[in-house]
């Protein structure tokens, strides 16, 4: 079959561009043809062409909202996917989730939609969101299915009218698997402990590092992987908290795998997430995992058995976690071998791979190869 991607940005590479280029290039390995239309160019279309995935750069898809120029990203869309023909539209994230199914629904081409996180429920403001709302359900109309990458995705959904639960199909993200030597050793002393997250809001580095400096009196030290707008005042917040030496700022790290394997307890202290891959990642590793309980975090993370979930926005909580697991080696190595398990069970690429090109089947009527 013939599948066209749609994703929004060039410019900032993050767990949906990472879902696509990896979807994309699986199913090409199963000689399926693949295309990804992405808005601008930058490091996503470098990692595309990188991995021998075909993309098309969009002069006026952008993540902005702008009726004029959207208009015009719509004009695009519908010419290059006429001369591409493909058999299916899978288009990805809010703005070209939108644009992309308006143009296959002009075209008459099957399209799915794969949120990665909706913008619909408290990562924007009520306004914003009901908004958001009203725009979800007009485009759910325009396609066979929505693909949520995690139950909770598809009960915000469900709770918010957009659509019904017959559209509504959930399949978890997926991983490559590492090498033996990448796995992490837990139990090692002292304990380093990474975070990989973008500098941004949602992520909440600051509750992080107010955490850290509850337990400053613990041999620990930190590694925080990512780029992003907030990156200097994060900087600043950990040389005023007295951190600056027991931080290490990696900045982005396209494969973070060696990172994590030279870790012993991965941390995330978001506010707001769908399903985090950097999670997922951490389980491939063997890493115990400390986390907020949002979004779908509490479906990857068994709290008690492969780490411990503690509430958004709380350093106190955050630090008892924390505190629990550096001093507790044999917790480390038994959360962390139950992570690895977790991953072997239920995230490796190729499930997600599997679930999806059924998904592909299905909309299409066609025997799978």
């Amino acid at each position: 079959m013939k599948i066209a991607y749609v994703v929004t940005r060039a410019d900032a590479v993050g767990g949906a561009s990472i879902h696509v280029r990896d979807l994309a290039r699986a199913m090409m390995e199963r000689g399926h043809q693949a295309t990804v239309l992405l808005g601008g160019y930058g490091p996503v279309a470098e990692q595309l062409h990188a991995a021998g995935v075909p993309c098309i750069s969009l002069r006026w898809l952008e993540r902005r909202i702008d009726p004029l120029r959207d208009l015009r990203a719509l004009a695009e869309m519908v010419t290059v996917l006429r001369t591409l023909a493909p058999d299916l539209v899978s288009t990805h994230t809010a703005k070209a989730g939108w644009i992309g199914r308006a143009a296959a629904r002009r075209l008459g081409i099957p399209a799915l939609y794969t949120p990665h996180g909706w913008s619909i429920g408290e990562r924007v403001s009520p306004r914003l969101g009901a908004i958001f709302s009203l725009a979800e359900r007009a485009a759910a109309k325009w396609c066979a299915a929505i693909i949520c990458v995690c139950e909770e995705e598809k009960r915000l959904a469900l709770s918010k009218g957009v659509a019904s639960a017959g559209k509504l199909l959930v399949v978890h993200n997926g991983v490559g698997d590492i090498a033996g030597e990448l796995r992490a050793r837990p139990a090692l002393a002292p304990v380093r402990i990474c975070s990989v997250a973008r500098f941004a809001s949602p992520k909440d580095h600051r509750t992080l590092l107010t955490a850290l400096a509850a337990l400053s009196a613990q041999p620990w030290e930190l590694d925080l992987v990512g780029d992003g707008p907030l990156e200097a005042q994060t900087r600043e917040l950990a040389s005023e908290l007295g951190l600056a030496g027991r931080v290490r700022f990696l900045g982005y790290v396209a494969d973070p795998a060696r990172v994590l394997g030279g870790a012993q307890l991965f941390v995330l202290s978001s506010r707001s997430e769908a399903f985090p891959r950097s999670v997922l990642e951490a389980l491939r590793a063997g890493l115990p995992v400390v986390a907020s309980a949002v979004g779908g975090i509490g479906e990857a993370v068994a709290d008690g058995a492969s780490g411990l979930l503690v509430p958004a926005g709380n350093p106190a909580a955050l630090a008892a976690a924390v505190h629990k697991l550096l001093a507790d080696a044999e917790l480390r190595e038994r959360m962390g071998a139950a992570a690895r398990a977790s991953y072997e069970r239920r995230f490796r690429l190729e499930y997600m791979v599997d679930s999806t090109a059924a998904i592909y089947v299905t909309l299409l009527g066609r025997t799978a190869k």
